[in-house]
Parts: structure tokens; C-alpha cells; sequence
């Protein structure tokens, strides 16, 4: 999916949710337990419930390979029935990729030719020869982890230079030698408010992807006060609060209104562009 398929998506659902399959089979409703495949049926009746309202999925792979090869399996099953069936969402694999070159090469074949997902996570520590061989597919994207919500991301992305520049800026102005506004995005934590000024005055025209709101406190309003440009240029994701909002036989149900809850107020925001 290219950058302007995607941003049509967002004004024809007036959302730019992704929702966050992080699924914990000790966490899902107990009656789905006795389901051949209790991790996929978790995830397709929350795909079936939340698809009208979002425009993005977001399964965080260490979900999945904590069950070994039924994880896999539940995995790529997911994936398959999001290609089938809901072919407009956006395919995040939330997995943190990022090696020498070589081994890069093979976590984006995994993903971008076998698992045909959209994008992928990818860590930058490593520099450009891990980062590289994600950015040779077309409509395929890398998502680099610039600035994160959790509390340790002030042990390294907010330190700074002999120069005054912190590191997540370095790596945001870096990493545009490397892509561009049409192949990567960078995951920003809702919980960093102002900073996504910041972050705009170096990378105008990228797309965020923004964990943390719901359970984790982040403000949606804020994100998009701070971080909103032409193109919305925000996914902003929410797993817990949506997917785990209810543990009886109405979990889809519920996860549904949850969902429809936020598209109605990303709809409020963008009235802005």
C-alpha cells in the first residue's frame, strides 16, 4: 500500500486507528479456550468487530512466538484472513527487526515476501546496513523506532550530543539519507506530547505511528494538536483497551464499540485538515 492509498482510506473512514493484536491466550475470553486455534479465533472476531472503524492492524509478533509453532501458525493465519478478507487495512508487524545487512535481508523476505505484510518495525541501532535491505519493495515500509513511550527511553533517545542534538533526532535526520516520506514512517509514543513538534520541524512529512494511548495514558487530542500535518500523517494504535475491554461472550461486541469510540473522535480531528 503507497502513501496515498493509505491517506484515502483514512478520509473514507475518517479514522486513522490501528488496532493492536497483542494477543495473550492467558488474557482471552475463557470459552474461546476450547477452539481448535483459541489465539485465531480471539482474532478474527476482533478483526470482524473493529475493521469498520480502523484502517490498520498491528499484531506484536512476541505474542505469537511465545506458543512456539501454534503462535506461528495463529500468526500467519491472521495475516492470511486480513488479506482475504479486509484487503484496505494496513499490515503492521510490530517486531523490532534490525541485524547486519544479510540477516536483515532475510527478516524482510520473511515478512514482505512470504507473510506479505504492509510494513514492518524495525530498530536503527545498527545503522544504515540494517536498515536498507527493508527499504527495496515497493509500497512496502519500514517503521523506525525514533521515540518511544516507555519510561527507559529516556537511557538513550533523549540524550544528547556534544552539539545539543538528542539521539532520536539524530536517528530521524540520519535515516532520511537512507528512505523517504513514501517507504518509512517512525513509531513516536503518544505519551511524548509536545515533543512531536519537535519531531515535525525534522520530519514534516512522514507518517507516526503513536502506541500508548488508551492503557498507557497518551492523549489523543495532544497527538494531533502536535503531530498532525496535511496528510494526517498519524496511525495512532490502541491494543489493550480495545481488544481486552471485555472477557465474556460479548468481548467482539464490546471491542467494537471501543473502536467505533475512538474513530468517532479521530473523525472530530480531522475536520482539521
Amino acid at each position: 500500500m503507497n502513501k496515498q492509498e493509505l491517506f484515502e482510506n483514512i478520509k473514507r473512514k475518517e479514522s486513522f486507528l490501528c488496532v493492536g493484536l497483542d494477543t495473550d491466550i492467558q488474557k482471552i475470553p475463557s470459552h474461546l479456550l476450547k477452539e481448535e486455534d483459541p489465539v485465531f479465533a480471539f482474532n478474527k472476531a476482533i478483526i470482524d468487530a473493529t475493521a469498520p472503524y480502523c484502517i490498520a492492524y498491528k499484531p506484536n509478533l512476541a505474542f505469537y512466538e511465545s506458543m512456539g509453532v501454534k503462535g506461528w501458525l495463529a500468526f500467519e493465519k491472521t495475516i492470511q484472513y486480513l488479506n482475504k478478507n479486509y484487503s484496505d487495512q494496513f499490515i503492521i508487524a510490530d517486531a523490532k527487526r534490525g541485524d547486519i545487512g544479510n540477516t536483515s535481508a532475510m527478516y524482510a523476505r520473511t515478512f514482505f515476501e512470504e507473510m506479505q505484510l504492509d510494513a514492518l518495525t524495525v530498530a536503527p541501532y545498527m545503522g544504515e546496513d540494517s536498515v536498507t535491505p527493508f527499504l527495496g519493495y515497493e509500497n512496502k515500509w519500514v517503521i523506525l523506532l525514533a521515540l518511544t513511550s516507555n519510561k527507559g527511553s529516556h537511557d538513550f533517545q533523549l540524550t544528547t550530543d556534544t552539539e545539543g542534538e538528542r539521539l532520536f533526532e539524530k536517528v530521524l535526520r540520519k535515516s532520511q539519507e537512507w528512505g523517504n516520506d513514501q517507504n518509512m514512517m517512525y513509531v513516536v509514543g503518544a505519551t511524548q506530547g509536545r515533543m512531536f513538534e519537535d519531531i515535525r520541524k525534522i520530519v514534516p512529512n512522514h507518517f507516526l505511528l503513536v502506541p500508548g494511548i488508551g492503557a498507557q495514558g497518551g492523549s489523543l487530542e495532544e497527538v494531533c494538536q502536535y503531530g498532525m500535518n496535511s496528510t494526517c500523517g498519524l496511525i495512532v494504535n490502541s491494543s489493550r483497551a480495545i481488544i481486552y475491554a471485555d472477557s465474556t461472550e460479548s468481548f467482539a461486541v464490546v471491542a467494537g464499540e471501543k473502536a467505533r469510540e475512538v474513530q468517532q473522535q479521530m473523525a472530530v480531528q480531522l475536520k482539521r485538515l
